[in-house]
């Protein structure tokens, strides 16, 4: 006598618990990632939400490219130079890295710069925002313009 195995249907969608699981995020996030248009889902006959299992793929995009700083527009902004939204690939990765690296590279001198600057002013004692006979004499940084004019690009 001969078993008929037990043909599991291969499930091609995932739920929304499921994408959350293994992508490591909350479901909320889930939410908030589509609500952005970062991933695309859909409600089957049963009015569940699913997500085709490259969906895990984009995720796994976004959440490397936002521990690396990247805003999440200009994660949106490069994941829509795909055609159709299509899952990216190695190759896509490498194009979407490499434009960021420049925008990295520049945060890290920024960062850099303001490690190496943030004890001399405050740290005198003097607390001026106007004026610092030490950091800016005469408020000469003033005729910059506001903000943090030392911390800018090429300081």
């Amino acid at each position: 006598m001969t078993k008929k195995l037990q043909q599991i249907p291969l499930v091609r969608d995932l739920s929304v618990g499921d994408v959350a699981e293994r992508a490591g995020v909350a479901v909320s996030t889930l939410h908030f990632y589509e609500a952005e248009g970062l991933i695309k889902g859909w409600r089957n006959s049963s009015n569940h939400r699913r997500y085709g299992r490259d969906v895990l793929r984009r995720i796994a995009i976004i959440k490397v490219a936002q521990r690396a700083g990247i805003p999440l527009k200009e994660i949106q902004q490069a994941l829509n130079t795909l055609p159709d939204g299509r899952t990216p690939t190695g190759k896509d990765w490498q194009r979407l890295a490499t434009h960021w690296q420049a925008q990295l590279d520049d945060r890290i001198a920024r960062l850099t710069r303001l490690r190496n600057q943030l004890t001399g002013c405050i740290g005198c004692g003097c607390l001026s925002t106007d004026e610092c006979p030490l950091r800016n004499p005469a408020d000469i940084l003033g005729d910059k313009g506001p903000g943090p004019v030392l911390l800018e690009p090429g300081e």
